[in-house]
């Protein structure tokens, strides 16, 4: 006995304006593009600092090296940033990938909604705020000195802008708790 195909289901036909405004989704293309060539950007960037460092490091003190080294890091995290926004953005706001299978598929990207990605960014801004905040604790000892890159007000503002990114990333989670459905349980029957 030969199994028949299921029948494909019929996409609803959309009329002129639904569509329009379904469409509009890939006006978004173009900025998915642009934060691609911002990546490619930062892969100069980490390239030429790391040249620099290996070109010359026998003139490089331990402090110098942390803070190239600290550097290169917050490069990277900012370009893990960027792929999020780009594949996760993508998947959720303009077309699906359909990466499901394919061996390089992000483990993220498999459960990644608005919600999701909103927490994931702001933990990832959290962590470029903490690089940075290191690195200028890292200077800090040459405040008040003509070496220092910060003065006291500036440092005490970095903490500031930290925590409030600390304080803003608990924020978007709570609420993305709070917006979360209870899940129902099965009136206290158990099945064992």
């Amino acid at each position: 006995m030969k199994l028949e195909p299921p029948a494909k289901l019929a996409r609803p036909k959309l009329g002129l304006f639904p569509s329009l405004i379904f469409g509009s989704r890939w006006l978004q293309l173009p900025l998915y593009v642009g934060l691609i060539i911002a990546q490619a950007v930062y892969v100069l960037l980490f390239t030429k600092e790391l040249w620099h460092l290996t070109a010359h490091w026998y003139d490089v003190t331990e402090q110098q090296l942390m803070l190239t080294v600290l550097g290169l890091i917050d490069v990277v995290m900012i370009s893990n940033l960027l792929v999020m926004v780009i594949v996760g953005g993508y998947e959720t706001f303009v077309s699906r990938l359909n990466l499901r299978g394919h061996p390089d598929e992000p483990e993220w990207l498999s459960h990644v909604n608005a919600s999701v990605l909103k927490i994931k960014l702001a933990m990832a801004i959290v962590g470029i705020s903490s690089i940075s905040l290191l690195r200028t604790f890292i200077e800090a000892g040459n405040l008040g000195t003509a070496r220092s890159n910060f003065t006291e007000s500036g440092v005490m503002w970095q903490v500031l802008i930290h925590l409030t990114f600390i304080v803003s990333a608990i924020g978007i989670a709570w609420v993305d708790r709070l917006g979360e459905r209870p899940q129902h349980k099965d009136g206290g029957h158990s099945s064992k």
